[in-house]
């Protein structure tokens, strides 16, 4: 059984707006309709689980039902970050679908991931430990720790830059979150992040400009240009 996690909890800052980007509404439908959408007709989604803060959560409730989301099996409250808010999420999905192998970690500002990577993600949590989509850097990369000079030059050919959906085996991501102390989850900056410090081997499964997250107006503006046309 595979349980989609789906993090509506963000506020959005940098678009600028009167509400989180995943609420605004494009073609009279809020964003994170289309993503719902995607896990609820995908043929190897069982469960989906919504993270949402107590603000918006009747909204999203609304909008589950008005637009037939059958498979939201529970919801789950934002936390003080990302990975408290998966947290949450894989406690409400131990809860609401305790027979969960997979479970896959996707924004719901991401409402353009395909089939594929989806699939791909999957088969890769169960065979291997967990799985995310890639895509390679085009531009070259220098570490800086100041920000004002080179301390180090990179090889672009061995960098890739990480996209969501995340996949992993449920029951052995849930005990690393069990396991770990609250400062380690607060530092955890990307959902396979925490899983790779703990030894879960994460296969890497080719991602897509298309999933892109949207994050300022300029990103918007492509969503709804895909979208209209």
């Amino acid at each position: 059984m595979n349980t989609a996690i789906i993090l509506a909890g963000g506020v959005g800052s940098r678009m600028g707006v009167d509400r989180p980007k995943q609420y605004l509404i494009v073609k009279d439908k809020p964003i994170i309709v289309y993503c719902l959408e995607i896990f609820e007709k995908h043929k190897n989604i069982d469960n989906i689980v919504i993270v949402v803060s107590d603000e918006w959560k009747d909204y999203v409730k609304e909008n589950v039902e008005k637009f037939g989301i059958s498979k939201v099996c529970g919801y789950a409250p934002a936390g003080e970050t990302r990975q408290h808010s998966i947290f949450n999420g894989l406690k409400s999905t131990e809860e609401n679908a305790p027979d969960t192998n997979v479970v896959i970690i996707h924004d719901a500002a991401r409402p353009l991931v395909s089939d594929k990577i989806i699939d791909d993600c999957i088969t890769g949590a169960v065979e291997e430990d967990g799985a995310m989509p890639v895509i390679s850097v085009k531009d070259t990369v220098y570490l800086s720790k100041d920000g004002k000079s080179i301390d180090s030059l990179l090889k672009r050919s061995e960098l890739y830059a990480g996209q969501a959906p995340e996949s992993f085996d449920f029951r052995t991501y849930l005990n690393i979150h069990n396991s770990v102390t609250d400062e380690e989850i607060a530092a955890t900056a990307g959902s396979s992040e925490i899983a790779y410090r703990h030894g879960m081997k994460i296969r890497l499964v080719e991602g897509s400009e298309r999933n892109f997250k949207i994050t300022t107006i300029e990103d918007l503006e492509t969503f709804e240009t895909i979208i209209n046309s």
